[in-house]
């Protein structure tokens, strides 16, 4: 029976923003999902700040317009058309060079109608610090360059503050702030589900999301565990793109995924890719056998689902085909020496039973342990 790519996986997704338009992409891969947001995306609008920026670029015009975000471009034109102020906004937009920080920017921009953005060499702050030093930060008259900088979330970018220092006026302009969850039980069941490896891997759309992910983590007092389950390969890490990526890098996160192009469908396509290699097929009692996740199928039968640890064994047992593996190193590997011989024994009864037909396969050697006889 054909299996989805992602079928048997489960996937952590700590998105609140296309959380579901993720899920569902995910889902047609066959894997399941648990979905818990570690961050909340709060538009500022008339008393946070964007109406007053707005109102004072339509008033002097700016030269250059920098975009942080996609989400930034989008807020900002929904702010302005709540506040009536959309048609002079665009106007604002048409009459300035717009420089945009990655490929999702430019998308927006584009989706705006308003022409491509100014590539730059890298998504980052520091590429347009790099390009802007490079650049008069006057007028021929004297005059100085005026810049709008579209602030992410974060509120915390220096961006403006670099800008200004290198001779323009600048107007920052603030359209969304990322805050933590009010509720944050599904954020914590996420993060447990990380630290005792109970998902396949966890995506993160934002470098935001995983500051927040490392904090409650932190709160919880299992963020070594965290680190652990993703050094040891178990846990993969999924980022959206390079600045995430390189967020979750400095947070101790490994076993990192980041695909080509930094979009969802991109980052879904890049995991798919990525799991594709872990699913195992043996030959076992003449049976063709599949470990796909926490499923295995033997022969043309239908997927049957396995516990946490039954699938562990297998795979403990798969690795070394042939080869006797103790009980004792069973426990090791598979319940960290919190158990006793007879917690494997009746899990192997169970695992057999699953694997029907093929079930023989996992032969017991006496005061030994056990093997998995292939072929």
């Amino acid at each position: 029976m054909p299996l989805g790519t992602l079928s048997g996986f489960t996937i952590a997704v700590t998105a609140d923003r296309r959380s579901e338009e993720q899920a569902s992409l995910l889902a047609r891969r066959g894997a399941e999902v648990l979905h818990g947001p570690v961050i909340k995306t709060l538009p500022l609008g008339e008393e946070g700040g964007t109406e007053e920026a707005t109102l004072a670029l339509i008033e002097q015009p700016p030269d250059v317009v920098i975009l942080s975000t996609a989400l930034g471009v989008r807020g900002w034109f929904s702010a302005a058309a709540g506040l009536g102020l959309e048609e002079a906004l665009l106007e604002v937009f048409a009459g300035a060079e717009l420089v945009a920080r990655g490929t999702k920017a430019i998308g927006a921009i584009v989706s705006a109608g308003l022409g491509a953005g100014l590539p730059l060499p890298s998504p980052t702050y520091a590429a347009i610090v790099e390009t802007f030093t490079a650049r008069p930060a006057r007028h021929p008259d004297g005059r100085p360059v005026r810049v709008a900088v579209q602030l992410d979330g974060e509120r915390s970018s220096d961006l403006p503050a670099l800008l200004a220092d290198l001779g323009f006026d600048v107007v920052a302009v603030p359209v969304y702030r990322w805050v933590l969850p009010d509720d944050l039980a599904p954020a914590e069941r996420v993060v447990l589900a990380v630290a005792d490896r109970r998902v396949d891997a966890v995506t993160f759309t934002s470098a935001h999301a995983v500051a927040n992910f490392t904090t409650i983590a932190e709160r919880l007092g299992v963020l070594d565990r965290v680190r652990a389950a993703c050094g040891d390969g178990q846990v993969a890490v999924v980022c959206v793109g390079p600045v995430t990526r390189a967020h979750a890098a400095a947070a101790g996160l490994t076993g990192l995924l980041e695909p080509a192009q930094p979009r969802l469908g991109a980052m879904v396509q890049c995991l798919a890719a990525a799991f594709d290699a872990r699913a195992v097929d043996l030959e076992l009692d003449d049976h063709p056998v599949r470990l796909q996740g926490n499923l295995v199928v033997v022969g043309g039968e239908a997927p049957v689902s396995l516990t946490d640890r039954e699938r562990s064994v297998l795979e403990v047992l798969s690795e070394r085909q042939g080869v006797v593996i103790s009980k004792q190193a069973l426990l090791q590997r598979v319940w960290n020496d919190d158990s006793d011989e007879h917690a494997v024994e009746v899990t192997v009864g169970r695992l057999r039973r699953r694997l029907g037909p093929a079930g023989s396969s996992i032969e017991t050697v006496m005061r030994r342990g056990y093997r998995l006889a292939t072929g």
